[in-house]
Parts: C-alpha cells; structure tokens; sequence
C-alpha cells in the first residue's frame, strides 16, 4: 500500500480507488506513525483493499504534566486528578482538524457515512468529541484507551442530530494505569446518557493495543452498515 509523508498527515493509500476512510489520531506524545504498521493486519482480517487510512500528526506543543516538555499534544494537559483538567482552546482546534479531514475526503467522493473516526487516549479523546459532534453523518467511532475530556466552557460533548445513532467502540485494559478503567466507563455511561449505544470491551492490558482488540476491530468494521461492504 502507497505510504504518503506530508510534515502533518501520513496518508496509507490502498492498491485501487478508496471507497472508504479510517481518521486515526494518536496518543500524547506520539505521532501519526504509532498505528501506520496494524493496516495491512486490519486489511488482511477485512479482506477489503479499499480503505484510505489517515494519520495525522498532533501540533508540537509544551505539556504541563509533563513539566512543560514540547511533545506532540492535541491539547495541554494541566492535571490528571482528581480529573483530567485540559486546554479546551486547543481540545476544539484539534475537533476542528478532523471536521476538515472529514470534508476533504467527502470532496474526494467518499461518503462521510463510509468514513470512521478512531482514536488511542489523548487522540481517543478528540475522537469522541470530534466523530460524536459531526454535523455528517459518520460510519463510526472507535475509542481505545481513553475518555470523554471535560471541555463544557468552549467545546461540550453533545451528539449531533445527525450522529444520533453513530455506531461506537470503546476498548480498554483492565490494568491501565495511565488511563483508569473508571473514566472509560464514565464515557459509556455518558454516550449512553445521549442515546447511544456503544459497543464495551475490556482487555487483560495495561495502556496499549492487543492483538485481540484489533481483531474485535476488525470484527466492528466488518459489521458496519455502510462501511465499504
């Protein structure tokens, strides 16, 4: 699959015309190349050739938990208890980073219901706010490792009329430390509050990806109504 470098998106390109898209935004202090090596296992559990994948690179910014550190950060983390206290400025610039991915793949022609936003803590995070607020209706939301950020003053979570019944996958380890399983089940609790109905798995893990939650991916994306099948 053609791999395309730009300084702020990594661009996995499938063999023929994409019919379909992933937006797969990072963890704090990563970069857009963290999840570029699960495509060809998703595509070969898939058994689909048509999926453009998006990985777009968080801005460099100082990190307060991390005793202002430059890092890679969709938005400035001042606290982590008793809760999460963030920069909500920078959370909605990064909400609106992938409402404009959104529009360029729909300009593409791909329909905005065959493209799935996804996300791994801090980029999990900018995934529910972003995929649950979209004004277009989207394929679906994949949640791994995070939380719902509590942005209420400028960017509140709230599902759009026409994400009312967006179809969401929340999975977690049972043993993270950096993210407690509690603020996952906060986040169920509360996209269940607005009408949804996600799809909950937990994992004998701490804060990471296992194999096994990448095929239950797998199994979700196959099970879309609309996703390139």
């Amino acid at each position: 699959m053609p791999l395309i470098e730009r300084h702020d998106l990594i661009t996995v390109e499938p063999e023929i015309p994409a019919s379909a898209c992933i937006i797969w935004l990072h963890g704090l202090g990563a970069d857009g190349y963290d999840f570029v090596s699960i495509t060809p296992y998703l595509n070969e559990r898939l058994g689909n050739p048509g999926i453009r994948y998006l990985f777009p690179h968080a801005p460099q910014r100082p990190v307060t938990i991390a005793d202002g550190q430059t890092m890679r950060s969709w938005y400035d983390i001042m606290a982590m208890a008793p809760k999460r206290t963030i920069d909500p400025d920078q959370l909605a610039d990064s909400v609106n980073r992938v409402y404009q991915l959104v529009e360029e793949q729909m300009q593409a022609g791909i329909e905005p219901q065959k493209i799935v936003i996804a996300g791994f803590s801090q980029g999990g995070a900018v995934a529910y706010q972003a995929a649950s607020s979209c004004a277009h209706t989207l394929g679906g939301l994949i949640a791994m490792s995070t939380y719902v950020p509590d942005a209420s003053v400028v960017n509140p979570f709230f599902v759009n009329t026409a994400n009312q019944r967006l179809p969401v996958f929340i999975g977690h380890g049972l043993y993270d430390q950096v993210v407690p399983l509690t603020l996952a089940e906060q986040a169920l609790s509360q996209l269940q509050s607005h009408g949804l109905q996600p799809q909950w798995h937990t994992y004998p893990i701490q804060h990471e990806v296992a194999r096994l939650e990448v095929d239950d991916i797998a199994r979700f994306l196959q099970n879309l109504p609309r996703f390139c099948f």
